[in-house]
């Protein structure tokens, strides 16, 4: 349908395009054409997956949006960048690294903060 969704605590997800940390700076692109019921299937899964994460505790290093999505993408049974079994490892690099950013301001709103910590840590150093 189209409508972000996202796990944003304790047995709360979004579902309303509304995400919990403002707009998508990155996004991996799958096609859903592949799946054997198509875009009904996807939205299914999304749906499965919602439910069952309202229904679990939220935990930064273990269970989090990372694993939401990867629970999804099972349930879906969802292949693609050659996997099949999905978790939130796997999924954080393949975003990382295959990702692509939506704007200058999402690259910006990821790298920037860090760029100036380490340039306070040069300049602080040479001091």
């Amino acid at each position: 349908k189209g409508v972000a969704c996202d796990f944003q605590g304790p047995y709360a997800v979004g579902d309303r395009g509304r995400m919990a940390f403002g707009r998508p700076t990155r996004a991996l692109r799958i096609d859903a054409s592949s799946l054997p019921g198509g875009a009904q299937q996807w939205d299914d899964s999304i749906e499965q997956a919602n439910a069952e994460y309202r229904t679990r505790m939220h935990n930064l290093f273990c269970d989090n949006c990372h694993s939401h999505v990867a629970y999804a993408l099972n349930t879906m049974e969802m292949k693609a960048y050659g996997i099949r079994n999905w978790d939130m490892v796997k999924l954080c690099f393949l975003v990382f690294f295959r990702g692509r950013f939506l704007s200058l301001g999402g690259f910006l709103a990821q790298f920037l903060p860090f760029g100036v910590v380490m340039l306070i840590v040069v300049l602080a150093k040479s001091v």
